[in-house]
């Protein structure tokens, strides 16, 4: 099964933790529109979206919600995007992107849920850290919706701590922060 394929049937079904696969986890910056990059946030968006509206999400969905919430700050001096690959494998990615000179902010945050439970998590938030330590920021911040539990609990198991709301939308329910410094 190609990596298409993988991420594809991992989001167009129900959520569900399949075995994880056992490897090594490499994290490292690139641009969030290489393919693997493409890939991956395209099956960020459909399984955070599937979840909120209880249903497969189509491929002009996907699309219309990327050019609603495009990644352009987490290029450059504002922000950087990673990819996680679990034995060469790209199953994870994430993004940080600067709110003000101290402060960041955690955005797309995936794991396939095939490799949930294999430190992929981990891996992305120490890579996405250090970028947010180099960007300049002293803190980092990020809001989640209730439903992603998964997330909620990785990062509390990470040092995040619930803070009152810092930001608004139809999507934010909790807001976490963790100091970088």
């Amino acid at each position: 099964m190609t990596t298409r394929e993988t991420l594809l049937t991992a989001t167009s079904t129900s959520i569900s933790t399949p075995t994880p696969p056992a490897g090594t986890w490499q994290v490292a910056t690139e641009p969030f529109t290489t393919p693997d990059a493409t890939l991956l946030r395209r099956a960020y968006y459909a399984e955070v979206a599937g979840r909120y509206w209880g249903r497969s999400v189509t491929e002009a969905e996907i699309d219309q919600g990327l050019l609603d919430f495009p990644d352009d700050e987490l290029t450059g001096r504002t922000g950087r995007f990673v990819v996680g690959r679990l034995d060469g494998r790209p199953l994870a990615c994430g993004g940080i992107r600067l709110l003000d000179p101290v402060t960041a902010e955690l955005t797309r945050v995936y794991v396939d849920p095939c490799a949930r439970g294999t430190g992929g998590g981990a891996a992305l938030l120490r890579v996405l850290e250090d970028a947010g330590r180099a960007l300049g920021a002293e803190r980092v911040r990020l809001d989640t919706r209730s439903d992603l539990v998964e997330a909620r609990a990785l990062y509390a198991r990470h040092g995040y701590a619930e803070i009152p709301a810092y930001s608004s939308g139809p999507y934010a329910e909790h807001w976490f922060e963790k100091r970088l410094v």
